[in-house]
């Protein structure tokens, strides 16, 4: 809608991110939340007649999207920003180097083939980042059609150069800064060394308005696995941040670089965590010389989200654990709280025709002190219809109990590297990272590093690379020998101390990152040879509790089937191949340790990853 401040120096840009379209696409209930919120994003960009709409990674939630799932995005993209509408700003900037990854690089509004009524301009996101030996992502599939201004993407690891779109309007100026997603650590380390630069405008600095859009990690998850906001540059304007789910879109001020940040956050709930619980808006930013304004825009189509954290042992006075049917007792409690909060969804849709009817609910019960969990699935069938997650209704948890050592074994403390309850944001790499964090020296890799082992098992279990892991070894052991014959090494006791100081020289470095890159593409190229394909993503249903994205977890009862939606054959194929990842981390290293397959299989089951004798 036209507002007082719109003029014809005005710039408006509808902001949003983390759509990840495709979420839980075969969920009977759930299946279409993702589309039906672009949806109505597209359409209030359309509506409030914006000039561009600005993208913050992750608009696919699948590295690989299914066909349903583009079939669905590129219908919305050519219904909504497609026609005779006329587009009010030029760009000033060298579009060949703004819009590098496409063979028509221009902005697509400019091609005399395409109507474009509202140009799209995104960059990717951890999801649905470039792969492969092209370096490929399903947002140069939308670029290469012209519905998608595909920008910010470093085809270098060693300096990043982030050059502007450089907009024009009347007498605003505006320099459009994009940067894609890259893993934190490595993007952290190219911070420190300064190695990511952005570059300016020759003329006229002080005139522009400078915003970036960045797909990173914007809390602290360990010492590098984050991107301060005081490694950005001080000139910025604002940042728009991505990749954080909560939504924290009123600008902040940062204090110490004096640019301000808005988190959009995610306009799907991708897991049961608080952050998620936040109500979703989209932004509408309005531009004019340098000063801004940024408007918030409810969602009204998001799946209501409500999640509450029961601690058994403050209910002293209802119950203990010594109580007789303490744990009838337990059920009813949760009976009431899931109760109220279904009452509270109700009082909140009414007047909302577009929200869906079914919300979401999360109760996670704290049962530490002795008490007893009860039958999670005969539970959850109580609210089977009036909920959108009655598998994931109820999460059990309790606080880990210190327990004395084995006598006999390796000391390893397990509970540092797999829990059987669930951790937010969990991944492949990192449960790699925290195993040899808590293992004794004497159970450390020789030849490989942690990061190429994690980075392999990560494309083994997310992207069915099955040779990842063996190319790997492979690739480092040839590596290896060729410079132990350079140097003459002969006795066994210089050879592995020649073979740790090679492991180390390369640890955190460019060659390292490059010979990862190598092994994946020779994987990758053994399986195009062999004819395979990796698993369909049409046959693979999402998973309950097993989503990397979601603290869902096990529970301590789990029901017999675990994959949502109808048929479990593309969960069961998923879960087994994210077991199978986590069976080679350990796997990897059983030689070196002395210890019998039994021993590991004994291991495997104790922390829930085998069961029964498989």
């Amino acid at each position: 809608c036209a507002s007082a401040d719109d003029t014809p120096d005005t710039f408006k840009i509808l902001i949003a991110t983390d759509v990840h379209l495709g979420y839980l696409e075969k969920d009977a209930v759930r299946g279409n939340d993702s589309f039906n919120t672009f949806d109505e994003i597209l359409k209030c960009a359309k509506t409030n007649q914006v000039d561009l709409i600005l993208l913050g990674g992750d608009l696919f939630h699948d590295n690989k999207p299914t066909r349903r799932c583009l079939h669905n995005c590129i219908t919305m993209l050519r219904k909504y920003c497609m026609g005779d509408s006329p587009i009010h700003f030029n760009i000033l900037s060298d579009q060949t180097i703004n819009f590098n990854t496409t063979q028509f690089p221009w902005v697509n509004y400019q091609d005399e083939n395409l109507n474009i009524s509202i140009p799209v301009f995104s960059i990717h996101g951890n999801h649905d980042d470039p792969t492969g030996a092209e370096g490929l992502c399903a947002l140069d599939l939308l670029s290469a059609s012209g519905l998608v201004n595909h920008f910010g993407h470093s085809h270098s690891v060693e300096k990043i150069e982030i050059s502007p779109v450089l907009l024009h309007k009347g007498s605003t100026k505006l320099a459009l800064y994009g940067l894609g997603s890259i893993p934190d650590e490595r993007l952290y380390r190219m911070f420190v060394n300064n190695q990511v630069t952005m570059l300016r405008p020759k003329e006229d600095q002080d005139e522009w308005f400078n915003l970036f859009t960045i797909h990173q990690n914007r809390s602290k998850h360990g010492p590098t696995n984050y991107i301060p906001e005081q490694f950005l540059d001080e000139f910025l304007d604002l940042v728009v941040w991505g990749h954080e789910h909560e939504c924290l879109i009123t600008p902040t001020r940062n204090e110490q670089q004096l640019f301000y940040v808005t988190q959009p956050g995610s306009s799907v709930a991708t897991s049961l965590s608080p952050g998620e619980a936040t109500k979703k808006h989209i932004g509408l930013l309005r531009v004019k010389g340098r000063k801004m304004n940024l408007q918030k825009i409810p969602l009204k189509t998001v799946r209501q989200f409500f999640i509450q954290d029961v601690v058994l042992a403050d209910y002293q006075d209802l119950f203990t654990p010594e109580t007789p049917q303490v744990t009838k007792k337990v059920e009813n409690l949760c009976y009431a709280k899931v109760t109220e909060m279904l009452e509270e969804a109700e009082r909140e849709r009414l007047g909302c025709p577009l929200t869906p009817e079914k919300p979401l609910i999360r109760l996670r019960v704290d049962y530490s002190g002795g008490f007893e969990s009860f039958n999670t699935a005969r539970f959850s069938q109580k609210f089977v219809d009036r909920i959108a997650n009655p598998k994931d209704l109820i999460h059990f948890l309790r606080r880990r109990e210190q327990k004395e050592d084995i006598k006999d074994e390796v000391n390893i403390d397990y509970s540092k590297i797999i829990k059987t309850t669930a951790v937010e944001g969990l991944r492949v790499e990192d449960l790699v990272k925290q195993y040899f964090e808590a293992a004794e020296q004497t159970v450390q890799l020789s030849l490989l590093t942690e990061q190429g082992m994690g980075k392999a098992i990560q494309e083994f279990v997310d992207k069915d690379e099955k040779d990842a892991v063996e190319e790997l070894i492979t690739y480092q052991l040839e590596k290896t020998q060729r410079h132990l014959q350079a140097r003459g090494v002969i006795t066994e006791q210089d050879i592995d101390t020649e073979i740790q100081k090679f492991r180390d020289s390369k640890k955190n470095t460019t060659e390292e990152e490059n010979e990862i890159r190598e092994a994946i593409n020779r994987a990758k190229a053994h399986r195009l040879e062999r004819g395979d394909e990796p698993l369909d993503k049409d046959i693979l249903d999402d998973l309950a509790d097993v989503d990397m994205d979601s603290d869902g977890g096990s529970a301590p009862t789990p029901s017999p089937t675990r994959g949502r939606g109808r048929g479990s054959r593309g969960a069961g194929e998923s879960r087994e191949r994210e077991r199978l990842g986590y069976q080679m981390i350990l796997c990897c290293y059983i030689m070196k340790m002395g210890q019998s397959p039994q021993w590991l299989k004994d291991k495997l089951r104790n922390v829930g990853l085998v069961q029964g004798d498989d």
